[in-house]
């Protein structure tokens, strides 16, 4: 026992190597719960998916410094991931828990008309939206059939024929 006390350290006063061997254990243990929650929760930015990154990032650098012991962190961590991997499912399985999870996409131009309610309930102006049709490749609104805000915030734009 005292070996690991040495290697790892106890409390909040910790030596450069008790704080590197515990952000190895930490970082071998978030990878773990990052392949457990599968390459969704990592991959697509979605804001359901940002909180589990956030949280499990600020939960795990609290074992890392000595903050938390190291057992009910990773308990709290993989709870989090179970709750990610059931609301995912949920998600999949049943639209109305999917639109009140991750919300809807929301129209924010169509048929020529700009929708000034959804784009001031989304927080994008005129110049944001030109950005986003200028990134898809379109010069100009005439170009464009009609303009989403996606679920995971980005911006798809559908050309006219």
């Amino acid at each position: 026992m005292s070996v690991l006390i040495e290697l790892f350290g106890e409390g909040k006063d910790l030596t450069a190597l008790q704080m590197s061997m515990r952000a190895l254990v930490i970082f071998l243990s978030g990878i773990i719960l990052v392949r457990i929650a599968g390459r969704r929760s990592f991959g697509m930015r979605e804001p359901f998916d940002n909180v589990l990154s956030i949280l499990l990032g600020a939960i795990l650098a609290r074992c890392v410094v000595g903050a938390s012991e190291f057992g009910p962190t990773f308990t709290a961590c993989f709870v989090l991931v179970f709750l990610h991997l059931i609301f995912g499912k949920l998600s999949y399985y049943s639209d109305g828990f999917g639109k009140i999870i991750k919300g809807e996409p929301k129209v924010l131009f169509e048929k020529g008309v700009m929708n000034k309610k959804n784009m001031s309930n989304c927080m994008i102006s005129e110049k944001d939206m030109m950005e986003g049709i200028h990134l898809n490749g379109i010069e100009a609104l005439d170009d464009v059939k009609v303009v989403y805000q996606e679920r995971n915030g980005e911006m798809s734009v559908i050309k006219k024929k």
